[in-house]
Formats: structure tokens, C-alpha cells, sequence
């Protein structure tokens, strides 16, 4: 056999170009995601020039053992480039009780830390928000550039859960769907 292109195993990184048609314009991804909604975080980091915080719908989690989550964060948001270079962060996941700090994070033009009893820095150095839902520390273990995005890898150093919330229970969640913030509840379960 002199090892064909036709008989060798699927090589991805020798197989050939191919077309699978033009991309989907800005608005229509948007449109897409509109009706899907995110659970809302608030990552914070220490940066060169002192505390930065953004506001995130796309956290997730990806593995249990080692705990690793993921999030991205936009170029354009004046915290990207302080977050993306930090060795470490803390991820704020938030319940409905938390509003003001997803509003916050999500604000442009503010100083976000001007209120120096809603938050403390950690013995790390990480800035940390005041009796939100839960944080998890984290250090960031990768980075991959995606579009104007940056997605982030991070494991779970340490975790605080001021408001847990019981397997089957509905607690007080706070999610963003079609440009608003919403809390779920026991009127929004379907069984």
C-alpha cells in the first residue's frame, strides 16, 4: 500500500480546504442568543492599574475534578485586558438579591470600586464583592483568542457560598434573557 490520500485515516490537519458557506451576520448570532438565556457572574481581577470588574453571562462549568470553569470576555470592555493578563480571579456568581452588582460590572464609564465598603481585597490580592451569592478564586490556567473575544480557562482555588441553593429548589437566580435581567422562581417551573 503506498498510503494514498484515498486510503489513509481522516488527518484533520492535512485535510483539504473546504467551503461551508458564508458566515452569519452580527445581528443574526445576536438575534440567536437573544432567546438564550445566561446565568450572571461578575469577574474581577487586580490589575496593573488597580481593580477592574465586568459583568458575564457566559460562565460554565467544565469539569468537576479538577474544578475548571470557562467564560469569555469582550474586547471592548475596559476590564478585558486586566482580566485576560491576570494570573488569577475571582468569579462572582450571582442570585437575584445581587442586582446591583450585575449592574455594576455591566456599566461603562463608572469606577466600579468607588464604594470601598461593598468590597475587600483577598489576602491574594483579588478584589472580592461583599455578600454576593458565591465566588470562586480561580487561576487562570488558559486563554484562547475567539473572534473580538478572549475565552479563559480557570480551576477553582477556593470557593465562598453565602446563599446556597438545595438540589431541586429554584433559589433566587438571576438570569439575562432578550436584554433584561430576570429572577427565576417557582412561576417559571415547568415540572
Amino acid at each position: 500500500m503506498t498510503g494514498s490520500a484515498a486510503s489513509r485515516p481522516h488527518d484533520p490537519d492535512h485535510a483539504p480546504a473546504r467551503s461551508l458557506g458564508a458566515s452569519a451576520t452580527a445581528d443574526e448570532f445576536k438575534a440567536l442568543f437573544r432567546g438564550h438565556p445566561g446565568g450572571i457572574a461578575v469577574i474581577t481581577a487586580f490589575g496593573e492599574h488597580g481593580p477592574v470588574a465586568l459583568t458575564a453571562s457566559s460562565v460554565s462549568s467544565v469539569s468537576a475534578d479538577p474544578p475548571l470553569l470557562i467564560f469569555s470576555v469582550s474586547a471592548i470592555s475596559s476590564a478585558t485586558p486586566a482580566i485576560a493578563a491576570a494570573e488569577s480571579i475571582v468569579v462572582h456568581l450571582l442570585d437575584a438579591d445581587d442586582i446591583d452588582v450585575a449592574r455594576l460590572g455591566a456599566q461603562s464609564g463608572v469606577d466600579r470600586f468607588a464604594d470601598a465598603t461593598a468590597w475587600t481585597r483577598l489576602a491574594t490580592g483579588e478584589p472580592v464583592f461583599h455578600g454576593v451569592r458565591a465566588w470562586a478564586r480561580c487561576a487562570i490556567v488558559s486563554r484562547m483568542d475567539a473572534g473580538s473575544s478572549t475565552v479563559i480557562a480557570a480551576q477553582a482555588l477556593q470557593i465562598n457560598i453565602e446563599r446556597d441553593v438545595e438540589p431541586g429548589h429554584h433559589g433566587n437566580a438571576l438570569v439575562y434573557h432578550n436584554r433584561q435581567w430576570h429572577r427565576l422562581g417557582e412561576h417559571s417551573r415547568l415540572d
